[in-house]
């Protein structure tokens, strides 16, 4: 009984927020979130502006957010939302796949990007990894940020990446590739702890609220080049 009371003591519960223009998707939502014990619907918006406000009255750990609402469409809404409430993370959700969307929502905050027509169970891990502060892109999503990228002429400039060390660049250029904390630790010869650490200290010298904004930083400022491999199996 002791052990179970503790258990019970420490669980978590995942606050969400549901913002779509569509009645019948954010019920559908609603079911399918409300069937894990560790996740919970806090409020629901029709639209950006009722969002907008709703993030600030709940302050959730996750919004799931549409991208195409009346009024305020959902990459304004996001914007606002990050702004306001810091320790909210946005998950775009859409039926489009496309470029200006990805690169648009990306740039607001959002701390992933998920089609709506995933599978159910995807959704369900995409709001767990979002609440942990991990990034979420889908594989389309990341190969067509990364073309956007490739088009640019120049890197953006900013001294944030020189108060990075030679570590924390290759920490920050490994996870810009996609691999995990585990993965980045195997590739460096450190422990997963190292690299927990040297990405904390990457998001705070970055200013970058998470692991996707800091992915976009990368790619901003030329650590990261498309077709690059980059990465360093030395100490």
């Amino acid at each position: 009984m002791g052990s179970l009371a503790v258990a019970r003591e420490w669980h978590v519960t995942v606050r969400i927020l549901v913002a779509d223009d569509q009645q019948l998707v954010r019920a559908g939502f609603r079911r399918l979130i409300e069937s894990e014990a560790d996740l919970e619907v806090v409020g629901e918006a029709s639209d950006g502006a009722e969002a907008i406000a709703a993030a600030i009255q709940h302050r959730p750990d996750v919004v799931l957010m549409d991208i195409r609402m009346p009024n305020v469409d959902g990459i304004r809404a996001t914007a606002t939302v990050v702004a306001a409430a810091p320790s909210t993370k946005v998950l775009m959700l859409t039926t489009y796949d496309l470029d200006e969307y990805v690169f648009q929502a990306l740039r607001a905050g959002a701390s992933g990007f998920l089609l709506k027509d995933a599978p159910p169970q995807h959704l369900i891990d995409a709001i767990r990894l979002v609440a942990a502060g991990d990034a979420l892109l889908a594989p389309s999503v990341t190969r067509r940020l990364i073309a956007e990228f490739s088009q640019r002429p120049n890197p953006d400039d900013t001294p944030a990446l020189d108060t990075l060390t030679m570590r924390e660049r290759e920490t920050l250029e490994l996870l810009a590739r996609g691999l995990s904390n585990a993965e980045i630790a195997s590739r460096l010869y450190v422990g997963e702890a190292t690299v927990k650490t040297h990405v904390t200290n990457v998001l705070a010298k970055t200013a970058c609220r998470d692991r996707v904004q800091a992915i976009v930083f990368a790619y901003e400022t030329g650590l990261v080049r498309p077709g690059h491999t980059g990465g360093s199996d030395a100490n």
